[in-house]
């Protein structure tokens, strides 16, 4: 089960990334930090372009069926190398192992609290 301390929407996003065995699930909270754009970011890795768009896929169908919540806005699933999803407040970033490394996105938002998550498989 995931933390308490998160959204209950950054809860579904988590499950939705477990369900389809992401790894590396990392949050990054952002909300003590002045002129953020969202309070979230949920970040994880799948294996290829096929597990990337089912992580993007599962997240949207989880969120959907138990917040009845849909992304404002979806970027990458052409190409799924990094799939952006946007919840307006929290914005899901679902990368290939290579492009997570290279964007590095823990490191550009150094000043967000971050909770790596344990991988479960």
């Amino acid at each position: 089960m995931t933390q308490s301390k998160f959204s209950n929407l950054v809860n579904e996003i988590i499950e939705g990334m477990e369900d389809l065995k992401a790894k590396k699930i990392t949050v990054l909270d952002l909300r003590n930090i002045e002129n953020s754009i969202c309070s979230f970011f949920v970040i994880c890795e799948g294996t290829s372009n096929t597990q990337v768009k089912a992580i993007a896929n599962s997240v949207e169908k989880r969120v959907r069926e138990q917040l009845k919540d849909k992304p404002w806005h979806i970027e990458g699933m052409d190409n799924a190398e990094w799939i952006l999803m946007d919840y307006v407040d929290t914005v899901v970033h679902i990368f290939q192992p290579q492009f997570r490394s290279f964007y590095d996105l823990e490191s550009l938002w150094g000043d967000a609290e971050v909770s790596e998550l344990e991988d479960k498989f």
